[in-house]
């Protein structure tokens, strides 16, 4: 067995896909950048009011005369003209600033007959107007490569003029489920039989996490139908197995994959739940392979699978561990390792606060409905009474 720290080591040296493609705006959120997005225009590309009301030189509006309406600017459509002293244009948000004009004076602070416009509020300094490039220059690099991109990016980025973006292939991650008595949801089961329920959260983190999940479905305990699907997968980046990978009569997963050219990088991590887990690979392919009992393939997806997940997107880990005080009592640890499944609670009133769920069997789904935090628990940890401080990972 290696440790946990061994084992993201090997993990987190995998190479980063470098295959890019060009995908419309839309379709980029949650991919990583390939290219420095640079503006195309500078923005906003004049001086543009920020308000509704008059555009003067700001000279005149600290005297007391009558100002005389020369025309309007409406958003898209300028004045074509020079305002003169004792001139204003009705202007709207969104409107270029005529030239001439230093200042905009809001409608609420006129009064207004016909063409001829009072002040009726002193006007302290220069104000509502946006200046040309006070957003951004043209030129400049507004993204770097190697950014994940976020909502808000892709505005910033249209903004700039591109409909596109470049960014590299998402990792393709193959999941293989493993048991003759699995059978899928809906089935009517007979003695024996359960429903294999790994592969539904597990494909709902590999999208979240970036990647592509492609679902080979549920292998029986035969090493020949186990070697079809992989053969069959095309040619994805990761391999996740689950189950298949202890050491009993039916076990042929790490078999399977050695045959296949394989390579084991290791095959066991002192680490509770989750000590079968196992990672090999073929040349520029890999396999994280995953415990069978739910508990354990999840924990081990958070901790082990994001960060692979990561490494082949280019980007660091980004497991938040985080300290909170204990709700409850925990017992002594022993010597592997171990990650507890808790309920991390943070209100805007409320310190942070851990509760450790009640039941830490691997077999058990029912935890994960309020599970968001995994307590770690060093080898040999001593026993900690509720309000002691605890670490670990959020699951956010």
């Amino acid at each position: 067995m290696i440790t946990r720290q061994e084992a993201l080591a090997h993990i987190g040296s995998v190479p980063a896909i470098q295959e890019t493609e060009t995908l419309p705006l839309e379709e980029c959120v949650g991919r990583i950048l390939a290219e420095d997005v640079a503006a195309r225009l500078t923005h906003p590309p004049a001086a543009m009011s920020a308000m509704d009301g008059y555009a003067v030189r700001f000279a005149e509006a600290l005297s007391n005369g009558p100002l005389a309406l020369i025309g309007e600017a409406a958003a898209g459509t300028p004045f074509d003209g020079i305002v003169a002293p004792g001139q204003c244009v009705r202007v709207f948000t969104g409107s270029v600033i005529p030239r001439g004009c230093d200042h905009v004076i809001i409608q609420e602070d006129v009064r207004r007959q016909d063409t001829t416009v009072w002040i009726n509020v002193p006007q302290v300094s220069p104000r509502n107007i946006r200046q040309a490039g006070v957003d951004f220059h043209a030129g400049q690099v507004l993204l770097e490569a190697g950014a994940r991109i976020r909502p808000a990016h892709l505005s910033i980025c249209a903004a700039a003029n591109h409909a596109y973006m470049i960014v590299y292939r998402r990792p393709r991650v193959a999941l293989l489920t493993n048991g003759d008595e699995l059978k899928p949801p809906g089935s009517d089961l007979q003695p024996g039989q359960i429903i294999s329920s790994n592969e539904y959260a597990l494909k709902a983190l590999i999208r979240d996490w970036g990647a592509e999940a492609i679902n080979l479905g549920t292998a029986r305990d035969d090493p020949s139908d186990i070697r079809r699907r992989v053969e069959d997968a095309g040619n994805p980046d990761v391999f996740v197995p689950i189950g298949g990978a202890s050491v009993g009569d039916h076990d042929h997963m790490k078999d399977v994959f050695g045959h296949l050219g394989f390579d084991p990088i290791f095959t066991k991590i002192a680490i509770k739940p989750g000590k079968p887990t196992w990672h090999s690979r073929r040349d520029h392919q890999y396999v994280l392979g995953l415990p069978g009992n739910p508990a354990s393939a999840l924990v081990c997806a958070h901790l082990f699978l994001r960060p692979l997940m990561n490494a082949l997107q280019g980007q660091p880990a980004d497991a938040q561990w985080m300290q909170a005080p204990l709700v409850a009592s925990l017992s002594a640890n022993g010597a592997r390792e171990a990650f507890l499944r808790g309920t991390l609670a943070h209100t805007k009133n409320e310190a942070p606060s851990i509760t450790p769920a009640s039941n830490q069997d691997s077999s058990l789904l029912t935890p994960f409905i309020e599970t968001n935090f995994l307590i770690h628990r060093p080898s040999d940890a001593p026993a900690l009474a509720a309000g002691d401080m605890v670490e670990g990972v959020w699951l956010a």
